[in-house]
């Protein structure tokens, strides 16, 4: 992440700076030794709360950021976006119960794995192709453990 002119480690002078800047400690790097970039503390904190979410069960995005007490749905979505492969990314989810849009299959394929509830009895729900929304009142986790 890019600083700001003016804010420690930056490279240029300050007012009141009476020390040279101090180097910033080493990336943390991947398995093969590259770099990884370090990620920013809402985005972590995000991730922190999908790593909790039991197999089986869901939170929405706007869930996590009420559990957080910041952000909201779209900052989350963000973060997902962006951060979610590192977690179990299909455990966290639209309001409505719509799996990911353009990872339906491989969502449906976690949330059998794992008995995640799944709506059904549609007419829909018999035609070939078609991918069922996760029941909301079933799947959500309530935060508690177990």
């Amino acid at each position: 992440m890019a600083r700001m002119p003016g804010e420690p480690g930056d490279g240029r002078p300050s007012a009141g700076r009476t020390a040279p800047p101090v180097a910033d400690p080493p990336a943390p790097s991947d398995v093969d030794g590259t770099a990884l970039p370090e990620l920013p503390d809402y985005a972590e904190r995000v991730l922190e709360v999908a790593d909790l979410i039991p197999a089986g069960r869901v939170l929405t995005y706007g869930d996590i950021a009420e559990w957080l007490e910041e952000g909201g749905p779209r900052q989350v979505g963000r973060v997902m976006a962006l951060y979610g492969g590192a977690v179990c990314w299909w455990r966290v989810v639209r309001a409505d119960g719509v799996p990911l849009p353009g990872k339906e299959r491989e969502a449906l394929r976690h949330y059998h794995a794992e008995g995640t509830p799944l709506r059904s009895g549609s007419a829909a729900s018999s035609t070939p192709g078609h991918i069922p929304r996760i029941d909301m009142r079933r799947a959500r986790w309530d935060g508690k453990p177990g």
